[in-house]
């Protein structure tokens, strides 16, 4: 379910229609309406609790963005430019879908979605239930994809902490199991503290660093067997928590959702590299 509903919420990243609507409201730059626009559930918040909640970004990075954007479009402004850059997108890549699929698609996962608001310990997810209801299908299938994955981030974020994994580590771990490194490198880090990072998850048996590199070159690694079980667990931990919103739903509704989503999900990956940030693959068919 996750690969066919985070594309439905990661339109919002990668599509040009977005990024013209944050714009539209003072917010130039990806990472001003990136900041501005996943922060606002929260209010207008400093970089604190945001360093804490997206987890793999430098404070330094954060407190460039934050409280300062909100100078340029309040909360409120940022959160509609959010929604109608989304909703402008998913429009453009479902046009051939008819509406009755669109409403019924949001109605299955807004009934997923609405157990996320009594969730406890997901701070990010419950203040994205805590927002109005759209409008519209798209409106709505758009605030029920980005609630459920908010959801779930919180949920994997506890994982890591629980795992003793800091947000570097995260990143340096996801980089030598093959994620590119210029997706992940420009959320704030020096090559100093990519290093840093590498050696502490040697250190912990995590990485096999390879042999014979340049003094001054940060060391590439390898995942090691030790490290590959740790972080699966850390995958399977992150899936238990996930999984309460999507118990009330019978086998035959999930069933009709996926299906639903899959078409959406498909014409989202359109816009959404191959090498993404997210780690997000093309769903596949059940």
């Amino acid at each position: 379910m996750w690969t066919c509903f985070e594309p439905v919420h990661a339109v919002t990243y990668f599509h040009p229609r977005a990024r013209a609507a944050y714009e539209a409201v003072g917010l130039r730059g990806y990472w001003r309406g990136y900041f501005a626009g996943r922060a606002a559930p929260l209010g207008a918040v400093g970089p604190a609790p945001v360093v804490a909640a997206f987890y793999t970004f430098a404070p330094h990075m954060v407190a460039r963005a934050l409280p300062s954007i909100w100078q340029l479009a309040d909360p409120e402004q940022a959160l509609r430019a959010r929604l109608t850059g989304a909703v402008q997108a998913l429009a453009e890549l479902t046009y051939e879908l008819p509406e009755r699929h669109l409403a019924e698609t949001a109605e299955l996962l807004e009934a997923a979605a609405e157990g996320v608001g009594t969730a406890p310990g997901r701070v990010l997810g419950a203040a994205n239930a805590a927002l109005p209801r759209g409008d519209y299908p798209l409106a709505r299938l758009w605030q029920a994809a980005t609630t459920l994955r908010e959801h779930r981030g919180d949920g994997h974020v506890a994982a890591l902490v629980a795992a003793d994994l800091d947000p570097i580590e995260t990143l340096a771990w996801r980089v030598a199991n093959g994620m590119p490194a210029q997706s992940l490198q420009g959320r704030g880090w020096s090559d100093h503290e990519w290093a840093q990072a590498q050696s502490r998850l040697t250190t912990r048996h995590w990485l096999t660093p390879a042999p014979d590199q340049p003094p001054t070159t940060p060391p590439s690694a390898t995942p090691t067997p030790e490290g590959q079980a740790a972080f699966q667990s850390i995958e399977s931990a992150t899936d238990t928590a996930a999984a309460r919103p999507w118990h009330p739903l019978t086998p035959r509704t999930l069933t009709r959702l996926h299906t639903l989503l899959l078409p959406i999900a498909h014409a989202a990956h359109q816009v959404i590299p191959s090498t993404n940030p997210i780690g997000l693959p093309t769903p596949q068919q059940r």
